[in-house]
């Protein structure tokens, strides 16, 4: 799964050098589990792929006194263009665990950036909720089995509480909220 993923990808790119252990404690502080499907298992397989696929590279090991010696692995360029591809369809999803996992890391990009996407992903969430919404005469009554009118309504407003959400966050950037990636590089240069 793509959230994963960005999830391990963010992680690492914050706390790099490090290991498949803190990649996990570190979400685990995070209480990502309540807002994504991460699981222990997914974050090692993760780690594995990426690495596999060179975007990551181990650095040596870690001695380790719980156990044995952890491997360390870095992001590697590949590494750094999938995190910013996935961030990018992410922040433009209407899937809450992904929309949820590029939140969580969207102060690594640029500030207009981060707009113009979120920008997609509101008008993506209005489009789904129209076409919900337009679906109704084409189903089964409200009284009778599916109960399609009700189940189209109640998705439907999830998507106009997505769509609503996105705007708040939206309106915080464009306040000038949240320290972004290119506030930080104007800081330090």
């Amino acid at each position: 799964m793509s959230a994963v993923r960005l999830l391990v990808l963010g992680v690492m790119r914050l706390r790099q050098p490090t290991h498949g252990y803190a990649v996990r404690r570190e979400l685990l502080s995070w209480r990502a589990e309540t807002w994504t499907n991460v699981k222990p298992g997914s974050i090692y397989h993760a780690l594995k792929q990426l690495t596999q696929e060179g975007k990551l590279s181990a650095f040596g090991t870690e001695n380790s006194e719980q156990g044995p010696g952890r491997t360390l692995f870095g992001m590697t360029e590949a590494g750094e263009a999938e995190f910013r591809r996935l961030m990018d369809e992410a922040l433009v999803s209407v899937d809450m665990e992904e929309l949820g996992a590029a939140i969580a890391f969207m102060d690594a990009l640029p500030r207009a950036h981060v707009i113009e996407k979120l920008r997609e992903q509101r008008r993506r969430s209005e489009e789904v909720r129209t076409s919900l919404l337009a679906m109704i005469p084409n189903f089964p009554g409200r009284y009778e089995a599916p109960h399609a009118t009700d189940l189209l309504e109640m998705w439907s407003g999830v998507f106009e509480n997505l769509s609503g959400w996105t705007e708040g966050v939206l309106a915080r950037l464009e306040a000038g909220e949240y320290r972004m990636s290119d506030q930080e590089e104007t800081r330090s240069g």
